[in-house]
């Protein structure tokens, strides 16, 4: 049965092939707009939650201020300052932290040879390295060696490699930080990252915090970093941390202005709901150009049961069910559909091919490889989803003509001129 009916179908668009390809052209025009949109908003997604991610997964930065309450005894307007004693204390008491970190940061010149730089030079601890995201691409980061012997060396940023070293290996070499001689022992490309303190990660150094004490006062640090033990618990950490720093530094955990902490956590929602928020506006774009071809099917269709009267009046008189003529119709609405959907998703592969990478933070960055543009590439997701829509546009444009033709009384149909 099922045979029959395709096979009926297959006839039927036949008779009329103009008609059929002009009907198809608005399907293939419409599905080549939801995948090539489809496409756009998932690179500029992957563009935009990249550059927020490199920044550091689930970390809090937290901040010195200076208290507004009274409490303990203190008086207000007292300078919070992050000592050695602090991580220490929510190392063993701050469950719910994973990695911490102080840091501590200067503006001072580095130079090598007759190149020079005046930049950010920030003294870390090792698992620095792995909270925020700086992954060496040549050498290696700080280690725990590094910091208990105050090892003289560094680890250099993108940008601040190139203005040093001009595109020659920089592992190995000397460079000196205000006159004191370091080695550097591994840098990384560039991180383009959306956010950042102090300056650029691209453009920074960093040294072991206890290496840096021999170049300033380390006694207490510019800012301390700290990640959760998982995603979903940066809210408690926070006020673990809160709790023990007031403890030990006697002010109110409530006191807004002793601590300023930045969660990234806080700030991830925020950029999902953009990226996400953007796909579905081209998503939407997209199916109101292919509505616009469905409803193109539905009057054809509806062209075709008003030609077929009297076929659709001799098919009930020798048998066919009301379902029969419906599913006919139907399948007819859906072939159309199928068939230009079918060229539609070849083309949109091809024109995704054909564009390659659109350009997009690249010239923000200056950046010519291409990492932070949007590759139109369709992908299987959005291939499915594509289709899943073109079934959903093609059961809609079939089903009023489909009814309309089964609801036709066999007598007069048969009576039609």
């Amino acid at each position: 049965m099922l045979q029959e009916i395709l096979v009926q179908a297959w006839l039927a668009l036949r008779r009329q092939p103009v008609r059929s390809c002009l009907t198809m052209a608005g399907i293939i025009w419409g599905i080549v707009a939801v995948t090539m949109l489809l496409a756009y908003g998932s690179g500029f997604r992957r563009v935009l939650m990249s550059t927020f991610d490199t920044f550091g997964h689930d970390i809090t930065l937290c901040w010195p201020g200076t208290t507004s309450e009274q409490a303990g005894g203190e008086r207000a307007g007292k300078q919070v300052k992050f000592e050695q004693a602090d991580v220490d204390e929510l190392r063993a008491g701050a469950t719910l932290v994973k990695q911490i970190c102080r840091e501590t940061v200067k503006f001072r010149g580095i130079s090598h040879e007759e190149r020079s730089a005046n930049t950010a030079i920030r003294g870390v601890c090792p698992e620095y390295g792995e909270m925020r995201n700086e992954i060496p691409s040549d050498g290696r980061w700080l280690t725990a060696d590094d910091e208990v012997n105050r090892r003289p060396v560094v680890f250099l940023g993108a940008i601040l490699r190139r203005k040093l070293f001009a595109g020659m290996p920089a592992v190995g070499e000397s460079v000196r930080i205000d006159g004191t001689r370091f080695t550097v022992i591994g840098t990384m490309d560039r991180k383009f990252s959306d956010s950042n303190y102090f300056t650029s990660d691209d453009e920074s150094a960093w040294i072991p915090y206890s290496t840096a004490g021999d170049l300033w006062d380390t006694k207490s640090s510019s800012v301390m970093v700290f990640t959760s033990v998982a995603p979903g618990f940066e809210a408690k950490a926070g006020k673990q941390v809160l709790a023990i720093l007031a403890q030990r530094q006697h002010f109110s955990p409530t006191d807004k202005r002793a601590v300023l902490l930045d969660s990234m956590a806080e700030f991830r929602p925020i950029m999902t709901g953009i990226s996400y928020g953007i796909e579905f506006l081209l998503l939407f774009v997209g199916l109101l150009t292919l509505g616009i071809g469905g409803v193109g099917v539905m009057n054809i269709m509806l062209v075709t049961v008003n030609e077929r009267i009297r076929e659709i009046g001799l098919r009930r008189a020798l048998g066919a069910r009301r379902r029969h003529i419906r599913v006919q119709f139907l399948t007819e609405a859906l072939a159309i559909t199928l068939a230009g959907g079918v060229v539609g998703v070849v083309l949109s592969v091809g024109i995704g091919a054909l564009i390659g990478t659109l350009p997009f933070l690249g010239p923000a960055y200056e950046d010519t490889t291409g990492a932070v543009d949007i590759h139109m590439h369709v992908s299987w997701e959005i291939l499915v989803a594509s289709v899943a829509v073109l079934v959903v546009v093609g059961v809609l444009s079939g089903l009023v003509p489909a009814m309309r033709a089964a609801r036709l009384d066999p007598v007069e149909a048969l009576r039609y001129e």
